[in-house]
């Protein structure tokens, strides 16, 4: 498990409980004799806590820690089967595409990454948009990361903002927007894309044989997912027959 994810899920579980409880994060606060603003920075899974701390905010919930062990990357298969189980509409609708490709207007840009995998139907965990974008190009994503109030993820404190929001500064690129996660990858020439149309919208997307070469992330997913589709049917992961 990732400090990302152990994160993630410190988070939820933290916010479930005290929403269960009934407390806001100024009652929790108060109870646990932590600020709310660490509390708040906990629940967005900006923050992994301490054990210490986890188990000093679940006390004052009236619960206690308890940690169990997994096999390796096993929430990967879970996130993979409820992918499948999801239509791709709402997933879109989650990542709020529509809504942030709007936002990037004339900026040319290319959807790469596991947002290009999902829009050419590979059911995959993704939990921000994901862009190409060329270098000589920085100046006009520069000033629309300003038009979206962004705030660029500072990697060093493991929170959002602190850190200069351009391109050419030194960090990962993502950010934070008024209306989700982006990420970037910053390249000298934009991958030839291929159009995906989806209801009345058309996407320009990184092909899928391009993004296994370019987001290592988003290629051992594809092929945990091509893997588990050919048990599931009896093929060999390159579609002939097992």
């Amino acid at each position: 498990m990732t400090e990302s994810r152990l994160g993630r899920e410190v988070a939820r579980t933290l916010r479930r409980e005290r929403e269960q409880a009934g407390l806001t994060q100024q009652a929790l606060a108060a109870r646990s004799g932590l600020s709310q603003a660490a509390i708040a920075r906990i629940e967005r899974g900006d923050r992994l806590p301490s054990l210490t701390t986890a188990d000093r905010l679940l006390a004052a919930l009236g619960r206690q820690l308890r940690i169990e062990v997994e096999p390796l990357d096993s929430h990967l298969d879970a996130a993979l089967d409820e992918m499948a189980g999801t239509v791709l509409a709402e997933r879109i609708e989650v990542l709020r595409l529509d809504r942030i490709t709007e936002a990037l207007g004339d900026l040319p840009y290319v959807l790469s990454g596991g947002t290009a995998a999902l829009l050419q139907g590979a059911p995959l965990p993704v939990d921000a948009v994901e862009i190409a974008v060329r270098w000589r190009d920085s100046p006009q994503f520069s000033a629309l990361l300003d038009r979206t109030y962004a705030q660029r993820w500072n990697a060093r404190w493991q929170e959002w903002g602190g850190i200069h929001t351009e391109p050419e500064e030194p960090g990962e690129h993502r950010w934070l927007t008024r209306y989700g996660e982006l990420r970037a990858r910053m390249c000298n020439e934009l991958p030839e894309p291929i159009e995906v149309r989806l209801g009345e919208r058309t996407y320009p997307v990184e092909p899928l044989v391009e993004v296994e070469v370019t987001d290592r992330r988003t290629a051992e997913l594809l092929s945990r997912y091509r893997r588990r589709l050919a048990a599931a049917t009896g093929e060999a992961p390159d579609g002939s027959a097992g």
